[in-house]
């Protein structure tokens, strides 16, 4: 087998291999979909993840120091950014952008 035949075939199965992972849930779920507990679990399940991701990121920041400033300006941004312009990837990237170019 070639490297090219290899390739595009370990491409081929990961293709597969996403797809089938993102439409089975929805495939699997779609009779119970009205379910008072999908529907609590869809609602209230992406804050809890999101807020999980960033306690995780600063819970070794120092916080509660001068050394903390860059941490609550970076929050403070991403927090407006995203209730100014409703896009996620907007504004993670100029929260991230902003506490890269404070210097961390």
């Amino acid at each position: 087998m070639s490297a090219t035949t290899y390739l595009l075939a370990a491409i081929g199965v990961m293709t597969v291999a996403t797809f089938a992972t993102r439409a089975t849930p929805f495939l699997l779920l779609r009779r119970v979909a009205g379910h008072p507990t999908l529907l609590y679990l869809g609602r209230y399940l992406p804050p809890t993840v999101m807020m999980l991701l960033v306690i995780y990121s600063v819970r070794d920041a120092p916080l509660l120091s001068t050394a903390g400033l860059p941490y609550w300006i970076a929050m403070a941004a991403t927090a407006a950014v995203h209730l100014w312009r409703r896009n996620a990837l907007l504004s993670i990237g100029i929260g991230t952008g902003l506490f890269m170019w404070m210097g961390h």
